[in-house]
């Protein structure tokens, strides 16, 4: 085994390689020992949705909770197929895609900064599922989703 640093590759990925993920200016991808993936987005104007009261757009919304749920079916994949290579990592995060994805918006995206958090339900050869959640920064839930992701 190298001292190659997966979790840290994904964070990378995350935050940083993906050109929409900077515009949207997603920051702080965490994962915790249990798998659960994190993403914050701070609110900023030129992300806002309704300008009469402020509200986060719905699209970005989505958005970020696609990548939590991208990240956590690369940490299912990662479980079974740890990469040892920058390149390893490449191969496998470069196979996995968003094949369908619901979001049900419960509340107003209002917030001076909003967690995005995402577990996987199922990792298999083919296709894994995750459970995504959106909180603003007093911890109310703004939207959660599902999300099914193509990975082999």
């Amino acid at each position: 085994m190298t001292d190659f640093d997966t979790l840290a590759a994904l964070v990378e990925v995350a935050e940083n390689l993906i050109p929409f993920n900077r515009i949207l200016g997603l920051r702080e991808c965490r994962i915790s020992d249990d798998g659960t993936v994190r993403i914050r987005v701070d609110r900023r104007d030129d992300l806002i949705g309704n300008f009469a009261r402020g509200y986060l757009h719905g699209g970005v919304i989505s958005s970020t909770l696609d990548v939590v749920g991208g990240v956590a079916a690369m940490m299912g994949v990662v479980g079974r197929d740890l990469p040892e290579t920058q390149e390893d990592a490449a191969r496998i995060f470069s196979k996995i895609g968003t094949i369908d994805m619901r979001v049900d918006y419960l509340r107003p995206g209002v917030g001076e900064w909003f967690d995005a958090s995402a577990v996987v339900l199922r990792t298999g050869s083919r296709v894994a599922v995750t459970r995504m959640e959106f909180h603003n920064d007093q911890g109310t839930l703004i939207a959660a989703g599902t999300g099914t992701y193509i990975v082999g």
